[in-house]
């Protein structure tokens, strides 16, 4: 499944780049390249088409992986650690009426 998820998001991402090098921030690009200014319909097809398909492929990048990082395993907590570690923390404390006498006296 991840494998699947990782071919989607590169597909997309390769798409993405193709589609957003289309657009031109300036009105040029492909879409003012279908026809004269006398067509209505033409332009305003492509350029809502071309946003449609930005947005598209960016939302299946960011669901894919959203997606792959969920499915991730957990990490084990450090149980074994956790036990070490309160072991030398409690071979230093002498509980009450037991340890050194020298100092007692």
């Amino acid at each position: 499944m991840d494998i699947l998820l990782s071919t989607i998001v590169i597909l997309a991402s390769v798409l993405l780049i193709f589609v957003v090098y289309i657009q031109n921030p300036k009105g040029g690009g492909l879409s003012s390249d279908f026809g004269s200014p006398s067509q209505l319909g033409g332009v305003q097809k492509t350029t809502e088409f071309i946003d449609k398909a930005t947005w598209g492929l960016a939302t299946v990048i960011v669901l894919a992986s959203v997606i792959m990082t969920v499915r991730q395993p957990r990490a084990p907590k450090p149980v074994e650690q956790k036990q070490q570690t309160e072991q030398p923390g409690q071979q230093g404390q002498n509980p009450a009426g037991q340890g050194n006498t020298q100092n007692n006296k």
